[in-house]
């Protein structure tokens, strides 16, 4: 089952000199990770490389900036696949200290940042949502709303017409529970639509 995180977290090493600062967290996809790449460039403009990997929306990436090739990005990545992660953006900000540390010394500095930093975060199960719209008259809409938030689902817009177009998004596994209930208590009443 795959995995995210719950929330960013850092981990900091320091190797013959040079600082890496790491950092874990949840990303939608790569136009968010690629944000914040730069967001970390810019907050440290002395850095001397600052690294990344992606596991995001069935798309990986892996960025070494500058550092010999498969020594930063591709290692950070592989410790994501290894921990069965997704959406999860990974990285490293490198301070050099003047002391080379060689191929096999950086694979193990960029990949015990990204570990140490797994080592604190919760993970969490990483659930696949559907979208729903349906359209009811205004005196279900109320009991539409109660199932919805007993079943956990996100209420998405809300159409007021001639009748009530409510959409929303719930998790795969609740799904077919929710319909089953909103069709019984709708009873009849309750028309569902092509979610765009």
């Amino acid at each position: 089952m795959a995995l995210t995180l719950a929330r960013p977290v850092h981990s900091e090493l320091l190797i013959k000199k040079s600082r890496f600062i790491g950092c874990v967290q949840p990303v939608a996809g790569r136009p968010e990770a690629q944000q914040v790449v730069e967001l970390l460039r810019a907050q440290h403009p002395g850095a001397a490389h600052v690294c990344w990997a992606l596991l995001a929306g069935g798309q990986s990436a892996a960025n070494d900036d500058g550092e010999p090739g498969g020594t930063a990005g591709r290692p950070m990545l592989e410790v994501l696949r290894h921990q069965q992660l997704e959406g999860v953006l990974a990285t490293v900000v490198r301070y050099f200290g003047g002391v080379k540390l060689g191929a096999g010394g950086l694979v193990r500095a960029y990949t015990d940042a990204v570990a140490q930093a797994l080592l604190q975060a919760e993970k969490l199960p990483l659930r696949r949502t559907l979208e729903f719209a349906c359209r009811v008259p205004y005196s279900l809409e109320g009991l539409v709303r109660r199932e919805l938030q007993e079943a956990g689902a996100s209420l998405g817009q809300v159409q007021h017409g001639e009748a009530v177009e409510i959409a929303f998004t719930v998790t795969e596994d609740a799904a077919a529970a929710l319909r089953s209930r909103l069709n019984e208590s709708g009873q009849g009443q309750l028309h569902w639509l092509d979610a765009d």
